[in-house]
């Protein structure tokens, strides 16, 4: 993989809406990457390196860490029909209770501010992630929410990707 820079201008910041989460909606050998977090207004993604510090006899402190564990929330989540993602979800979820197939779905991050916009921009696709709804309902009178956490899991691929008319496209390295 080329290096790849934030492709904004220096001294501004970078809007949040430029890194994407994706659930593939098609099959793994055809994806079709659906958005998460329609009218989600915060959501980040969540690192737990696993961080060890030991002081050995001599009172020497050693801190080691590992690869990380990473999660992100969509909550609220409205309720859509309109979200093939939530739609996908829904069904493993609600409907049929698949607890396998919530645990071993395809997601993949793109960050829109890092690359050629113009060539593709860094991405990471995540082969097993656990896509696990946390509840189902809303307040009375309000809006009915599918709050959803994700734990990104299985193989990390990083590659490039383009967004040509709404299509998103990923090409491993």
């Amino acid at each position: 993989m080329a290096d790849k820079t934030f492709n904004t201008p220096a001294g501004e910041t970078i809007a949040r809406e430029l890194m994407v989460a994706y659930l593939n909606t098609g099959t793994a050998e055809s994806p079709t990457w659906s958005p998460f977090g329609r009218r989600t207004t915060d959501s980040s993604i969540e690192f737990d390196w696993g961080e060890e510090t030991i002081q050995d006899i001599l009172g020497v402190t050693y801190t080691t860490m590992k690869k990380p564990v990473m999660t992100q929330t969509f909550d609220p989540w409205n309720l859509d029909s309109g979200d093939a993602a939530q739609q996908k979800i829904y069904k493993l979820a609600v409907m049929e209770q698949n607890a396998q197939a919530l645990s071993n779905q395809d997601v993949l991050i793109a960050h829109f501010y890092n690359g050629n916009t113009s060539g593709g921009v860094f991405g990471e696709r995540y082969s097993s992630c656990m896509v696990k709804p946390s509840g189902l309902g809303g307040e009375g009178g309000g809006n009915m929410d599918m709050p959803v956490d994700v734990t990104y899991g299985g193989d990390r691929t990083v590659g490039t990707v383009t967004k040509t008319e709404g299509i998103v496209t990923f090409t491993a390295d």
